[in-house]
C-alpha cells in the first residue's frame, strides 16, 4: 500500500492536470461560472431580504426573467471590462477593481431597466444589495481557486519550488522509465505523443498517449505545458532531429533523455533529463568504428597522450582507458587540466597505472626524457593551439613553435624509442590553409610524412576532421553562454558553414587511425553534409525556449584568417577506401627528412617573431595563401553589431 503522503500528492497532481486542461477554455468557463455565482447571489439577496419563510413564495412570477436579464447584464459588463481574460491563479487587487466596476455597471443597468419597466414587485433592497453580494461572491470564488492552485503547487513542486508540466515525445520503454522518475522529481506529465497509431489512446503509468508527434503543433496540446521532453533514445538521429524541430516550434524549453550511446556506456540513466546538446542536432548516424581492432591495438600497451587534459585529449584518455592499456602516460602543460583528467580516470579506472606529467611539447629535451623513461608503444599527439583568430593576429610564432615544432619534437622522441605508432591529430583547416593555425597544422602533417619516410620502425599517421562540437574554443560553448546571458548571439557571416563531429566520434577516429593506418597516411572521416552556423545558432536559441526577437543573432564579420567553408581534402590528394565505412585515406606529400631538418633548424631561429614565422610557413607550405580579404573583413567586423536577424 502506498503511503498517505503519496496518495495525497497524486490527488493534487491529478487536480493540477485537470485544471491545466481547462485553462485553454478559460474565457467561456469564466463567463459560465460567473453567471452561476451571480444567479446564486440573487437568491442569497432574496433570502437576506425576505427570510427563510418568504424568500421563495413572495417573489413575483416574472422573477425568473428578471434574473436572466440580470445575468446577461453582468456577462455583458464582464466582457466589456475584459474580466474573462484574467487568470484566476494570479488574481489580485487589479482583478477586484475590474469586478467592482462590472458589478456597479451591471447593477445600475439592471435596476434602471427593472424600474423603467415598472416591475415594482422586485424588492428595491434586492436591486441595491445584489451588486454588493455578487462582488463578494465573485471575489470569493477567485480567492478559493487561487488558494487551491497554490496549495496544489506547493504539494507537487520540485526541489526548486517550480511547477513543471511536460509533454513527452515518445511512448516507448524509455518513456515508461522516464515517467516514474519525473513524478519523483515533482514533474506533472500532461500527455505523451507517439507516431505509432497503435499507441493512440493507450495509457502508460496513468498518462494518456494523445496522438502523433505532429499534434505538438496544436495549441491545446501545449497550452499549459512548461517544457517539452524528447524521450526517444533509440530513434535514428534523423527522427530525433524531427522531434527537436517540432518541439522547438512550440517556443517552450526543450529537454531530452540521454542518447542511446550515453545509456550504453552507463554514463547516466534515462530519467536524468538534460538540455539539448549540439550533437543531438547533427541529424546523421554516428560513425561506428572497429572497436575490437582498436582494443587489440591498445590492450597491454604503454600509451602516451600529449595534451591529455584538452577536449580531444581527455576524451582520448577515457576511451584508451577502456581498452585496458598497461600504462597511460598523461602529458599536459596545464596543471588544472592534468589534475582534472587524472582525478576522473583514477575514479573510473582505479586499477590503471597513470603517469601524470606536466610537460611542454616545445621542450625537446623533456619529450626525449619522457619517452626514454616510459618507452610508449603508442603516442597520440593532441597538444596544439587551435583558435584561428587568436593565432592569426599576434601569435603566429607561438603557433609555429607549438603546432609544428612541437609535433616534430614528439615524433622524433617517439621514433628514437621505436614506438609502434604515432598519431597526429590534424584539422580540416590544414587543407589549402588561409590562416596561420591551418598552415602550422599542414606543416605538422608534412613533418609526420617526412618522419614516416625515415623511421620504418614507427608508423606515423595523421587524422583530419572538422569542427568538434563542444570542444574548448569552439563556437558552441560561446553560443550557449550568450544565450544564458540573454543574447545577442554573434555569428561571423550568414553563409559560413562547417563540418561537425562529436568529441567521442573524434576520439574514436583517432583510435581507429592507430589501429588501421599505415605510415605516411592521413585518415579523413566522411562527416556528411556541412552545417550552416547561423542555423545551428537558431536551433540553440529556439530549443532554449526563446525567440529571435528575444535573443537576436548578430553578424559580426569574418575574423582574421577565417574561411566561409572548410575542405577535408586538397584537390591533389588521392584517396582510397578503408574497411571502415565512411573513413578514407590520403597520402601526405612531403619532402625528405634531410629537407625537414634544414627547415626545422631555420624554424628554431625564425619562429621567434611573427613575420619570420609567416615567411617560413609560406616557404614550406606551398598551398598556404593568407586570406587578405578574410583579414580585412575580420578587422572590419570587429565590434560591429548592427547587422541583425
Amino acid at each position: 500500500m502506498k503511503p498517505q503522503g503519496d496518495a495525497a500528492t497524486i490527488f493534487w497532481r491529478r487536480l493540477d492536470i485537470w485544471l491545466a486542461r481547462l485553462r485553454p477554455h478559460r474565457e467561456p468557463l469564466t463567463l459560465l461560472v460567473d453567471a452561476a455565482v451571480v444567479a446564486a447571489c440573487w437568491n442569497i439577496t432574496y433570502l437576506f431580504r425576505l427570510g427563510f419563510d418568504r424568500w421563495i413564495s413572495a417573489r413575483p412570477s416574472y422573477d425568473g426573467w428578471v434574473l436572466l436579464g440580470v445575468v446577461l447584464a453582468y456577462a455583458a459588463a464582464s466582457r466589456l471590462l475584459k474580466v474573462p481574460q484574467s487568470m484566476w491563479r494570479f488574481s489580485g487587487f487589479g482583478e477586484i477593481q475590474r469586478l467592482l466596476l462590472a458589478c456597479l455597471l451591471a447593477g445600475l443597468a439592471s435596476a434602471a431597466v427593472v424600474m423603467g419597466l415598472g416591475l415594482s414587485k422586485v424588492p428595491r433592497a434586492v436591486l441595491a444589495l445584489h451588486p454588493v453580494v455578487s462582488l463578494m461572491g465573485l471575489a470569493v470564488v477567485r480567492i478559493v481557486y487561487r488558494m487551491t492552485y497554490e496549495h496544489a503547487r506547493s504539494r507537487i513542486a520540485g526541489q526548486d519550488g517550480q511547477v513543471r508540466r511536460a509533454v513527452v515525445l515518445g511512448a516507448g520503454e524509455a518513456a515508461r522509465l522516464l515517467l516514474a522518475g519525473l513524478v519523483q522529481q515533482g514533474w506533472t506529465v500532461l500527455g505523451l505523443l507517439d507516431d505509432d497509431p497503435a499507441k493512440k489512446g493507450a495509457r502508460i503509468n496513468g498518462v494518456a498517449v494523445l496522438g502523433p508527434l505532429a499534434a505538438l503543433a496544436d495549441k491545446a496540446t501545449t497550452a499549459t505545458a512548461t517544457h517539452v521532453v524528447v524521450a526517444m533514445p533509440a530513434a535514428t538521429p534523423a527522427q530525433r532531429r524531427r522531434a527537436f524541430d517540432l518541439a522547438a516550434a512550440t517556443g517552450l524549453p526543450v529537454l531530452t533523455v540521454p542518447s542511446a550511446d550515453e545509456l550504453r556506456t552507463g554514463q547516466t540513466r534515462v530519467e536524468r533529463l538534460r538540455d539539448i546538446e549540439p550533437e543531438d542536432l547533427l541529424g546523421r548516424e554516428p560513425v561506428v568504428l572497429d572497436e575490437a581492432g582498436i582494443a587489440h591495438t591498445l590492450q597491454g600497451k604503454t600509451v602516451l597522450i600529449t595534451g591529455a587534459g584538452g577536449s580531444i585529449g581527455s576524451e582520448l584518455c577515457r576511451q584508451v582507458a577502456r581498452s585496458a592499456p598497461a600504462r597511460l602516460v598523461l602529458y599536459e602543460l596545464s596543471e588544472f587540466n592534468l589534475y582534472t583528467i587524472e582525478q576522473e580516470l583514477s575514479e573510473s579506472h582505479p586499477n590503471l597505472e597513470l603517469v601524470r606529467l606536466i610537460g611542454d611539447v616545445k621542450d625537446l629535451a623533456h619529450m626525449r626524457h619522457t619517452c626514454a623513461r616510459w618507452r610508449p608503444q603508442v603516442v597520440f599527439h593532441a597538444a596544439a593551439y587551435k583558435h584561428v583568430p587568436l593565432m592569426e593576429e599576434h601569435n603566429a610564432a607561438a603557433a609555429l613553435r607549438n603546432n609544428t615544432l612541437g609535433t616534430y619534437h614528439a615524433a622524433l622522441a617517439a621514433a628514437e624509442v621505436k614506438a609502434e605508432r604515432f598519431v597526429l591529430i590534424s584539422t580540416d583547416k590544414a587543407v589549402n590553409p588561409t590562416n596561420v593555425m591551418g598552415a602550422t597544422k599542414r606543416a605538422a602533417e608534412m613533418v609526420v610524412s617526412a618522419m614516416a619516410a625515415e623511421h620504418a620502425a614507427t608508423r606515423f599517421m595523421a587524422v583530419r576532421f572538422g569542427n568538434v562540437l563542444g570542444s574548448s574554443g569552439s563556437v558552441i560553448p560561446k553560443f550557449k553562454e550568450q544565450i544564458a546571458k540573454g543574447g545577442p548571439v554573434t555569428v561571423t557571416h550568414p553563409d559560413i558553414i562547417r563540418y561537425f563531429m562529436t568529441i567521442p566520434e573524434a576520439a574514436r577516429l583517432v583510435l581507429q587511425a592507430a589501429a588501421i593506418g599505415e605510415s605516411g597516411q592521413v585518415l579523413v572521416l566522411d562527416m556528411g553534409e556541412p552545417v550552416r552556423i547561423v542555423e545551428l545558432a537558431r536551433d540553440l536559441i529556439r530549443l532554449a525556449g526563446h525567440t529571435l526577437e528575444e535573443i537576436p543573432i548578430v553578424f559580426s564579420g569574418l575574423r582574421p584568417g577565417e574561411k566561409l567553408f572548410e575542405e577535408l581534402l586538397a584537390g591533389a590528394e588521392a584517396t582510397v577506401s578503408t574497411p571502415v565505412d565512411r573513413l578514407c585515406v590520403a597520402r601526405i606529400a612531403a619532402g625528405s627528412e634531410a629537407e625537414l631538418r634544414v627547415w626545422i633548424e631555420r624554424a628554431q631561429t625564425l619562429a621567434r617573431h611573427d613575420d619570420g614565422a609567416r615567411a617560413l610557413l609560406r616557404e614550406w607550405v606551398s598551398e598556404y595563401q593568407p586570406s587578405d580579404k578574410a583579414l580585412d573583413e575580420g578587422q572590419k567586423g570587429t565590434g560591429r553589431r548592427h547587422h541583425r536577424i
